[in-house]
């Protein structure tokens, strides 16, 4: 006896990838996310490309995961894909410290962001 195949957490048509641990704030990950949201994952990937940001590199390779989830795990066309969700949140938070004056402790925290995006497969419309 063996236990049931785990149900899928996203449509048929659809594919995700996650990446965690990102040395950024949630607020400039979501900067970047909101760059690519909605676009075929083409155009996406070129905005990723050319972006000045730091991250954007980081997201690229996400995007690249899904993409390839895709289209290995899934048989999805990798032409009709589009960024359906991107979407992130908040991880780790370190805190660290420096002495300022008069005995004084000024608090550094250094956050930790991760990142999800869902590509899904459109018929284009002709």
């Amino acid at each position: 006896m063996s236990k049931d195949k785990n149900p899928r957490r996203v449509a048929d048509n659809e594919a995700r990838a996650k990446l965690r641990m990102l040395r950024t704030s949630p607020q400039k990950l979501n900067l970047v996310a909101a760059l690519i949201r909605g676009k075929k994952v083409e155009q996406a990937l070129t905005d990723l490309t050319f972006s000045k940001k730091r991250i954007s590199d980081d997201v690229k390779k996400c995007l690249q995961s899904a993409i390839a989830n895709a289209e290995n795990n899934h048989n999805l066309d990798v032409d009709e894909l589009v960024v359906a969700e991107a979407y992130c949140g908040k991880n780790l938070i370190m805190k660290r410290g420096r002495p300022r004056a008069r005995g004084r402790f000024g608090k550094i925290i250094k956050p930790f962001s991760e990142i999800t995006i869902v590509v899904r497969q459109v018929e284009e419309q002709s």
